[in-house]
């Protein structure tokens, strides 16, 4: 069996590191016999050519890379795996496989079609998500669901530590269902295509949380206004301590939430001095009970159902990732602005 993997980030190569070691023939070649991944883009300063995380895999193990969709360059293969890869497939790639291309996608389809699944997944506040291993088509994640699996979704899980497991799992699951898909053994199942929702692929715009909301939040607060997540098509949320630590979360570890803050310092004169508007990271919080204080009520007891949001690391643009506490020595004279 001769495969072509479709893919580009590091958070795939379980699969491609799976298929390798499962399939590979007695001589001990790859079943993988080449990948599709995207070019090398420049990155720094120096705008150095960074290669994907696929790309450098296959480099080291001599299988051949390719950077477009020219099926004129495609070694002969039966079967197509997808996985992250960044661009939607036409027709005519798709019809080059006998058994056309399987497509890995972290989410419950038709739940959360699109490129930010999992961001979506637990901005949402649902307690599992899961994949869908689906029989690609020409339409955006709109195949024949061949197989599925749920993961639960831990309350600290970021971005990353779930997309990790899901993909982890994925490569699992795959390697078993491809014999029998291949044999004929297993029946597509179509999607419910009036129940599907959509998302797009992050930009670093999206992060941004409004100041005003984080303050509510630090001090315990909701508010009513509507928060429409702008990835999420037709998905409004509310601004809330519960709701905020989700999107902290769901942006680790890109683009990172951020907020504005405003600066000032005390100078030895005792004059007030000013620093520029800058841009903060909160790259991890938690959320707590609020204890009541008072001169009826011991500080131990919680106040019912109030909750507030902690950060625990953030970022101030230009900096290195500092602790709340530290940050706050370093600024003590903060606004959110």
């Amino acid at each position: 069996m001769n495969i072509i993997f479709f893919g580009t980030p590091d958070y795939v190569i379980p699969v491609l590191n799976k298929l390798h070691r499962e399939f590979k023939s007695k001589t001990g070649e790859s079943p993988v016999v080449a990948v599709v991944t995207q070019k090398p883009k420049p990155v720094g300063r120096k705008k150095q050519l960074e290669y994907s995380a696929v790309d450098q895999w296959a480099y080291k193990k001599g299988i051949k890379i390719l950077r477009d969709l020219d099926i004129g360059e495609f070694p002969k293969a039966e079967l197509g795996i997808l996985a992250s890869y960044g661009e939607i497939i036409p027709d005519p790639v798709i019809g080059h496989f006998k058994f056309g291309i399987l497509n890995v996608h972290p989410s419950l389809l038709p739940e959360w079609r699109g490129s930010s699944p999992v961001q979506a997944s637990i901005i949402s506040g649902v307690d599992e998500t899961g994949v869908s291993i689906i029989k690609l088509d020409e339409k955006l994640d709109h195949g024949p669901i061949i197989s599925q699996f749920k993961e639960g979704i831990q309350s600290d899980d970021t971005t990353e530590t779930l997309r990790k497991r899901l993909f982890e799992r994925s490569a699992e699951v795959l390697v078993t269902l491809i014999p029998a898909y291949l044999e004929g053994k297993i029946t597509p199942r179509p999607q419910d295509h009036t129940k599907a929702t959509y998302t797009r692929e992050l930009r670093k715009a999206d992060g941004f949380v409004p100041p005003k909301y984080l303050n509510s939040a630090f001090q315990g607060k909701s508010r009513k206004e509507k928060w429409e997540i702008s990835f999420m098509k037709n998905f409004t949320n509310h601004y809330s301590p519960i709701t905020i630590h989700q999107y902290i979360r769901a942006m680790q570890p890109w683009p990172g939430a951020w907020t504005y803050v405003h600066l000032t310092k005390e100078p030895k004169n005792k004059r007030t001095e000013e620093l520029n508007t800058k841009r903060l990271k909160i790259l991890r919080a938690h959320v707590e009970p609020i204890q009541a204080v008072g001169s009826k009520l011991p500080a131990t007891k919680l106040v019912s159902n109030a909750q507030c949001l902690v950060p625990d690391l953030v970022q101030l643009e230009g900096k290195s990732p500092v602790n709340w506490k530290q940050f706050q020595q370093g600024y003590p004279r903060l606004q959110f602005v």
